[in-house]
């Protein structure tokens, strides 16, 4: 299995994502954790900027949109055997959930990532997913945000890549920073494992291996 975890955006490490990944640099990207927006354009812009960042990163980026692979698991399947990289955007983690569920996403990456058929890249949303259970999440994200096509109902378990919930943009020049230090006191009050991440921090995980890069060590 392997994991790019990043903090917000691409972190300071991309040259070790460019490794990570090997050959195939197809990249297919989601923002679907922004389908609630109500700035499109803003929303756009930023995708457009990530799909550039990974172009000059020497890969091939191209949206994939949940939303049309919503109960057609197979197809989804079918399509993403092409690439050697998935890269997630941030967001609202619970939108992005809901995606992942709805369109089978999450029990296909599951089975392809053990596999080592593909990588797992992402950043806020698209890494905080990955924890066993989602409880805390809400201290920073608003899981009652049910944008257009979407079901209300959603599964609070994590994808369980991880074995620790993982809080970004701790103490960072963020705005949900702050937010970030609550969700934080409650992980410690429930004695659930987590581990924090700063912007510009990254935790790679190559099969058995797992760093923490950091520009503090």
């Amino acid at each position: 299995m392997r994991l790019y975890l990043s903090s917000y955006k691409f972190g300071n490490f991309t040259d070790e994502l460019v490794k990570l990944v090997g050959n195939n640099k197809k990249v297919a990207i989601i923002g679907n954790s922004r389908d609630w927006s109500e700035d499109r354009e803003r929303a756009a812009k930023g995708l457009q900027e990530q799909i550039k960042t990974l172009e000059l990163l020497g890969f091939s980026a191209e949206e994939l949109d949940l939303r049309k692979y919503f109960s057609k698991r197979e197809e989804l399947k079918k399509y993403l055997f092409q690439f050697g990289l998935v890269w997630v955007l941030g967001g609202n983690t619970f939108v992005l959930k809901r995606a992942y569920e709805q369109s089978g996403f999450n029990l296909i990456i599951k089975e392809m990532l053990v596999k080592d058929e593909i990588v797992y890249g992402g950043y806020s949303a698209g890494v905080v997913i990955l924890s066993p259970s989602m409880k805390g999440l809400e201290i920073v994200d608003d899981p009652n945000i049910v944008p257009e096509g979407y079901a209300p109902e959603f599964s609070w378990d994590g994808l369980g890549l991880v074995n620790y919930s993982i809080a970004v943009h701790y103490r960072s020049d963020h705005p949900e920073s702050a937010l970030v230090e609550k969700e934080v006191e409650y992980l410690e009050k429930n004695k659930i494992p987590y581990k924090t991440l700063k912007d510009g921090e990254v935790i790679v995980i190559n099969g058995f291996e797992e760093h923490l890069l950091s520009l503090n060590k």
